[in-house]
């Protein structure tokens, strides 16, 4: 008599949720989001940078999108619209995943820790920082407190280099904080009894 054979793989959903916003202050341009998408393995949307735009229609539109995606916002999240409210308040709403995206210019100017705390306030998931372009300093970025995850090089690597690396490990770090985003998203409210 055999006995059947247990498999030990376990099956996962590709992706922690269906996809990831892009944050920037100003808003993210179609080449940086496709940027980072190509690294994260995501198919890039397109996103209207358009004040008149309804953002809960887009988080609908959003939601029947099949998985795997990244959505460069092309405004600040907190700017007015011209519904009452802002991005950041229907991303907060729908629960949506984010990246918050700062050139390296901006990592010391207080932006980073403006826009954390308006994500906060609002609800949003933030599953991390990212640092674009200009040199990497991880041991002050660690100071300031705040989710950094690594930074993308200015330019695409090139293979073998410490930009390649960089780029694989900030690969690395959104996957794994995306997927702990989720998890705690899921997980209820208060306990049940």
């Amino acid at each position: 008599m055999t006995e059947p054979s247990i498999s030990a793989e376990i099956r996962r959903p590709p992706w922690p949720s269906a996809g990831l916003v892009l944050l920037a202050p100003g808003g993210v341009s179609p080449g940086d989001g496709a940027r980072l998408a190509t690294l994260l393995g995501l198919r890039p949307l397109a996103c209207a940078a358009d004040r008149q735009a309804n953002p809960q229609e887009a988080m609908a539109q959003l939601a029947a999108e099949s998985q795997g995606w990244l959505l460069p916002l092309g405004l600040d999240p907190g700017a007015e619209l011209a519904q009452p409210g802002c991005w950041s308040e229907a991303l907060g709403a729908w629960r949506q995943p984010v990246l918050l995206q700062l050139p390296a210019v901006q990592t010391e100017s207080g932006l980073a820790r403006a826009y954390t705390a308006l994500l906060a306030a609002t609800g949003v998931p933030l599953v991390g920082l990212v640092q674009q372009g200009g040199p990497w300093a991880p041991e002050r970025r660690r100071v300031d407190g705040l989710p950094w995850l690594g930074w993308l090089p200015a330019e695409m690597p090139l293979a073998g280099s410490l930009e390649e690396e960089a780029a694989q490990a900030l690969r690395l770090h959104v996957l794994a904080r995306w997927q702990l985003s989720s998890a705690r998203a899921a997980e209820p409210a208060h306990p049940t009894p």
